[in-house]
């Protein structure tokens, strides 16, 4: 026994010693490791390949190549690959077809492509135009020929038309023939046939998903929305960089003012008149049509209506032929009604819902005439996407039942019982089943750990890795390693957090603390998934200082009852879920109170510079692209969580920092970029201004060509080195050391 001891304590010793050496031999963070154009490094590994199921044994996806990538047909059971196209082949047909050499190269080699349903055929768009290749021939067509850019396109689900808009109006072409026919002909800049305008895309359907048409089932026809910005007040962005000043005028309602006005039709794919469905029960002024889709049987439009406050949702029915309308039911809550998606159909002719009705999102199952069936899921967690039910009644979905920080992949059975989790590893899952729920792709990651897509069986088992993405630069550098705990606000509400401690923390010396918030409605920031901003927190950690995030409760992932408070006033709330956050962490010894810094971006920006004017907590904060008056923000999503201006003037007031500028306490650094056409730059502007009128010292930095982020490499140096800086001056207290100015320990 004590041989054996002895033994396994030399091994430990041994074991002890290497993993130092290694630790020895990492290295800090620098600045120019993250950001640098030329020297930067790649901590999160080569994009996940795009995977596509082919049907339900089969899914296709890409391999990198010396030519260039090469999707092949992989069958799931036993990994066998077949190839379907190569980058070469395409860029042949491209040239042959009529594409410059360059464009057909750059096009042949994106990192996806779209396949019609049966992958028969590519889509592609070559220099703004559109081109159909044909796998069994090896062989592509141009569709169009136009200077104007041919936008949104797809196929029919049979993929022998392709759909796509130009200058406003929705045109359908023949692959076969190549034959183009319009669809509509009323389309301008202000009218909009098919294709979503800035507000519909930013705050209902989602950012970068603009397509506003739907191919029926049976590929006959398409429901469309006609979008006329013609009310819609006009807000410009100017690019200062070249000679002559770049102005773009961009259709944006702030709030208070007329939103777009939409309907909704139905059109033959060979042409014709449209259809317009009977929306009069609901006013153009007060419309808001949030998801359309079909039934099943290509009879009947679904689609959902809402107030312009999204008080309330109506699920709908309208008859493709007449444009009568059944409203099956009315979805309210005690706040807004948000994130709703669309019914999914089973054979027998019901449905499931997700439903926020109980305070968390859940599945409820309606039978045809949207009468409620039974609700199919429950408790203090969400379900946060449908994938879809098998033959034997099963539901897969991903949710948060193991953690509000995670996301999981489930199965429930409709009937009832309990929910099956069917991922393993904590962290963050997405999946992509196969048609018939077989298998599915599992993209997952944890804080640690980036980004790795992994095949498995519906009963959770895995088949093979298909990207496993071992980093190597991630065992070269000292990252210290994210805490996650729980901290309670003042009235026992529960909140998520992540603690990043220096490599060489000691909990008898006192730290800065740098925390980063967002803090908006439903959007978590407290994670155990890859995120990138968690290098530059590392970097900071790496120089002494404590880093905090916590979700506030409106924040937090937990259900719609957690952000109804913030109803009418932003602000208020979050701040003092925020404060109760941090009076926790001062309570553990190890802060120095006097040294407490905050940054966040958009929302976060806000709540930034609400935190710099509403208290006294922070030294210092870095506010990026800022609302600093929520009357200057869009309309959909400013009135949906603060009502109508005319109904809550003085909560608008009270939640904008400008009104507050004076109460500035604390260094404070804005940054915007002078071209964001989402928060536009007035708002930086005008709390600049009041912060003068008020003698209040700050500091800005304005990004030229610059959007919502900021994108430009050069540029994403030249801020976080200016951050990076801000922090350091003014979390870190300068002392004279042998004559010279020094950066004070912690």
């Amino acid at each position: 026994m004590r041989l054996f001891r002895a033994r396994t304590l030399l091994a430990c010793a041994l074991v002890c010693a290497s993993a130092a050496g290694a630790a020895a031999q990492r290295r800090p963070l620098t600045l120019d490791d993250l950001y640098d154009p030329s020297r930067r490094v790649n901590f999160s590994g080569p994009p996940l390949p795009a995977l596509y199921w082919i049907d339900a044994q089969r899914y296709a996806t890409s391999r990198t190549t010396p030519d260039g990538p090469e999707w092949q047909a992989v069958d799931a059971a036993s990994g066998t690959a077949t190839s379907l196209v190569t980058a070469a082949r395409l860029e042949t047909a491209l040239t042959r077809a009529g594409a410059a050499a360059d464009t057909a190269r750059a096009a042949a080699r994106g990192r996806t492509l779209t396949f019609d349903r049966a992958f028969r055929s590519v889509l592609l768009t070559v220099s703004g135009d559109l081109y159909v290749y044909t796998l069994a021939d090896d062989r592509a067509v141009r569709l169009t020929k136009t200077e104007a850019t041919e936008d949104v396109a797809s196929f029919s689900p049979d993929g022998a038309r392709v759909a796509y808009v130009r200058q406003g109006n929705l045109y359908v072409a023949e692959v076969a023939s190549q034959k183009e026919t319009a669809l509509t002909t009323d389309g301008s800049e202000v009218v909009l046939n098919g294709r979503l305008d800035w507000v519909y895309e930013e705050e209902i359907y989602g950012r970068g998903l603009p397509k506003a048409y739907w191919w029926s089932p049976d590929s006959t026809r398409l429901a469309y929305l006609r979008i006329d910005d013609t009310k819609v007040p006009v807000f410009a962005v100017v690019d200062h960089i070249p000679y002559e000043q770049v102005i773009e005028r961009w259709r944006y309602p702030k709030v208070g003012e007329p939103n777009p006005t939409v309907t909704l039709g139905v059109v033959a794919a060979t042409g014709g008149a449209t259809r317009w469905m009977n929306l009069s029960k609901y006013a153009d002024a007060d419309r808001i049509i949030n998801s359309v889709t079909w039934s099943p049987d290509s009879r009947d439009v679904v689609f959902q209506a809402q107030d312009r406050v999204q008080t309330w949702v109506e699920l709908n029915t309208a008859d493709r032929e007449t444009g009568a309308m059944r409203t099956l039911f009315r979805e309210t809550s005690r706040a807004w009604v948000a994130d709703t998606a669309d019914p999914y159909w089973l054979k027998d002719g019901s449905f499931l819902w997700l439903s926020e009705r109980s305070g968390y999102r859940h599945l409820y199952q309606y039978d045809a005439n949207g009468r409620l069936r039974r609700q199919v899921t429950d408790g203090a967690w969400e379900v946060r996407t449908l994938y879809g039910v098998d033959e034997g009644g099963n539901a897969y979905f991903a949710g948060t039942e193991r953690s509000p920080i995670s996301n999981d992949i489930y199965k429930v059975r409709l009937s009832g019982g309990p929910v099956m989790r069917l991922s393993s590893a904590a962290g963050n899952h997405n999946g992509e089943f196969s048609p018939g729920l077989d298998y599915f792709a599992d993209t997952w990651s944890d804080a640690q750990t980036p980004p790795q897509l992994r095949l498995h069986r519906n009963t959770g088992v895995e088949v093979r890795a298909i990207a496993a993405n071992h980093v190597d630069a991630l065992d070269q550098f000292v990252l210290p390693r994210p805490e996650f705990l729980q901290v309670k606000a003042r009235d026992g509400f529960v909140m998520e957090a992540m603690l990043i401690k220096p490599p060489d923390f000691s909990p008898g010396r006192q730290y800065p603390v740098y925390t980063f918030v967002y803090g908006g409605p439903h959007n978590q920031q407290v994670r155990n998934a890859w995120a990138g901003e968690t290098l530059f927190l590392q970097l900071l950690a790496q120089q002494g200082i404590l880093i905090w995030k916590c979700d506030n409760r409106t924040a937090s992932g937990k259900g719609a009852q957690s952000t109804w408070p913030v109803y009418r006033a932003f602000g208020e709330t979050e701040l003092r879920d925020l404060e109760d956050s941090l009076t926790w962490l001062k309570s553990q010894g190890y802060v120095d109170p006097a040294r407490i810094g905050i940054h966040g971006w958009s929302f976060g920006g806000f709540l930034t510079t609400y935190a710099l004017t509403h208290s006294q907590t922070f030294a210092m904060g870095i506010a990026g692209g800022t609302v600093s008056d929520w009357r200057n923000y869009d309309s959909m999503y400013t009135e949906r969580y603060m009502g109508p201006l005319a109904e809550n003037e003085e909560g608008y007031k009270k939640s904008s920092p400008r009104f507050a500028a004076a109460n500035l306490h604390g260094a404070l650094l804005l940054l915007h970029g002078l071209m964001d056409d989402n928060v536009h730059p007035d708002n930086t502007i005008q709390l600049a201004y009041e912060l003068q009128k008020a003698q209040k010292p700050f500091e800005m930095m304005l990004y030229p060509k610059s959007r919502h982020g900021v994108t430009d490499p050069a540029l994403v140096r030249h801020m976080r080195g200016l951050m990076f800086d801000f922090v350091i001056r003014h979390l870190k207290p300068t002392t004279v050391v042998d004559g010279a100015l020094r950066q004070a320990a912690p």
